[in-house]
């Protein structure tokens, strides 16, 4: 360090310069005057301070910058305000800064892992006690959303600064879970949590090259949305017989997005252009049927009697029947009208002939398959007129009645089949003609007019899936 030895007349013009900068003046200025016969001592600096004051930049009572700036050039530190090192108002530590801080709890994610039981967990994880988790499953609505946790799903938590629990964000699926909140009493708060999805539209289309199903699902159709469509053309196609290499169809499907998940879809429309037959349906919201665009129901109406005119019932549906020939108890799954031989039988609806042939018991029978699902059954008839496979429509003639097989007399028994359970023809609910008229098929046709100018154009505003794939597997049904 070099130390520069100034002159007592140097030192007093540096100290007032200093006293200029670092004391300012009073209210009542010091006044010398000039008979004064003795000089009045001068104010006493601080070293320290003296010193700091040589060495800060000067600064002119004008302004002026010059001297600053060459002194800046020179490579010294300039302050704004030297008094502000002084300050111990303004002086923080680490700890008073972090004791003015407000605590803001964050949401924290835990997934769970092979092994975890909630009650583990919380105690790890949530600083809850034993009796606390009791507590809480008590306050739930539904406890296995906790108590059976699956490996891979997760819920979210929030701590406070002491890491004690202060809420609990559990999904039981997708849409809907609860939120647990502490209250001031140690208990718990449940509020149900419900989410609501932005509705999504896809177009997929694609070309019929094997079976109808691996067709649909090279387009990319989910596999819930492959049964959904099959289960909707069955109703008018028989995939095996009527589907050929080269069909084209069209599926518009809605679907609504929650976190990123495409949940619940929904056939909205759907274009099938085939060598045997063209369909255009759509779904109506009214009533969540299809239809046709002019409104005919993809559901037709079902006849209660399979025949014109009037016939005496001689033996009606009856699990508790005395068989007429043996004489033992034994159920009767149909119903029987007594009519001449060779009286015509009619479908009752419109469907596919499932099954024709012969049996020593029901003698000659059809069965067909109708398009809402329902199966009929034509036993002891004299001559069928229609071959497996036939497609028939609702009043068409398909058998002469007769006596064939274990019978006591000319008749026809007539049964039907609802998810493979046989029901009391005379008494089960059948389907009404569900053909939209008025109002119902205006509103409907205003409904339909962009799906299907969707299914036409192929634009949905969102993706469109399609694909020309081959099956080394060609016609093996759905």
């Amino acid at each position: 360090m070099d130390i520069d030895f100034v002159s007592p007349a140097a030192a007093k013009g540096e100290e007032e310069e200093v006293r200029d900068i670092m004391m300012p003046a009073s209210s009542e200025p010091h006044i010398a005057t000039a008979d004064s016969s003795q000089t009045e001592a001068s104010p006493h600096i601080d070293s320290d301070v003296l010193h700091l004051a040589m060495t800060l930049p000067r600064y002119s009572a004008s302004g002026d910058q010059e001297n600053q700036e060459q002194e800046e050039s020179s490579g010294g530190t300039s302050y704004e305000d030297p008094l502000v090192l002084f300050d111990d108002e303004n002086v923080f530590l680490d700890e008073e800064i972090i004791a003015q801080q407000t605590y803001t709890p964050e949401w924290q994610t835990y997934t769970i892992q092979r092994g975890d039981t909630f009650a583990v967990l919380a105690e790890r994880n949530l600083g809850l006690g034993y009796s606390e988790v009791m507590r809480l499953l008590e306050s739930l609505p539904e406890k296995q959303v906790l108590t059976r946790l699956r490996v891979g799903h997760s819920f979210e938590y929030q701590l406070d600064e002491n890491d004690q629990l202060l809420a609990l964000r559990v999904m039981k699926n997708a849409r809907s879970g609860y939120l647990i909140e502490r209250d001031v009493e140690q208990g718990f708060d449940i509020a149900s949590i419900e989410k609501s999805g932005e509705a999504t539209q896809r177009l997929f289309a694609g070309t019929v090259s094997g079976s109808f199903g691996r067709s649909a699902e090279a387009t990319g159709l989910s596999a819930a949305e492959v049964a959904q469509l099959s289960s909707l053309l069955s109703k008018k196609l028989d995939f095996r017989r009527d589907t050929r290499r080269g069909d084209r169809f069209q599926v518009l499907v809605e679907h609504d997005v929650i976190d990123g998940q495409n949940l619940d879809p929904r056939i909205l429309a759907v274009q099938y252009e085939g060598a045997r037959m063209d369909l255009t349906v759509v779904r109506n919201s009214a009533d969540n049927r299809f239809y046709t665009p002019e409104g005919n129901s993809l559901d037709p109406a079902f006849a209660r009697y399979p025949f014109n005119g009037n016939y005496r019932l001689s033996s009606s549906f009856n699990l508790q029947r005395k068989h007429p020939v043996t004489g033992r108890i034994s159920p009767h799954y149909g119903t029987d009208f007594a009519m001449p031989r060779g009286t015509p039988v009619t479908a009752p609806a419109d469907g596919r002939v499932e099954k024709v042939g012969s049996h020593p018991l029901a003698g000659r029978f059809v069965v067909i398959r109708h398009d809402n699902g329902y199966r009929t059954r034509y036993l002891h008839l004299s001559r069928p007129l229609v071959n497996r496979g036939d497609r028939v429509t609702m009043g068409e003639r398909i058998a002469l009645s007769g006596n064939t097989g274990r019978s006591t007399g000319p008749h026809l028994h007539y049964e039907v089949m609802v998810s493979s359970k046989r029901v009391d023809p005379m008494r089960v609910d059948l389907p009404e003609n569900q053909s939209l008229e008025g109002d119902a098929l205006a509103a409907f046709q205003q409904e339909s007019e962009p799906l299907l100018a969707a299914l036409e154009s192929g634009e949905t505003g969102t993706v469109v899936a399609s694909t020309g794939n081959r099956d080394p597997h060609p016609h093996d049904g759905i």
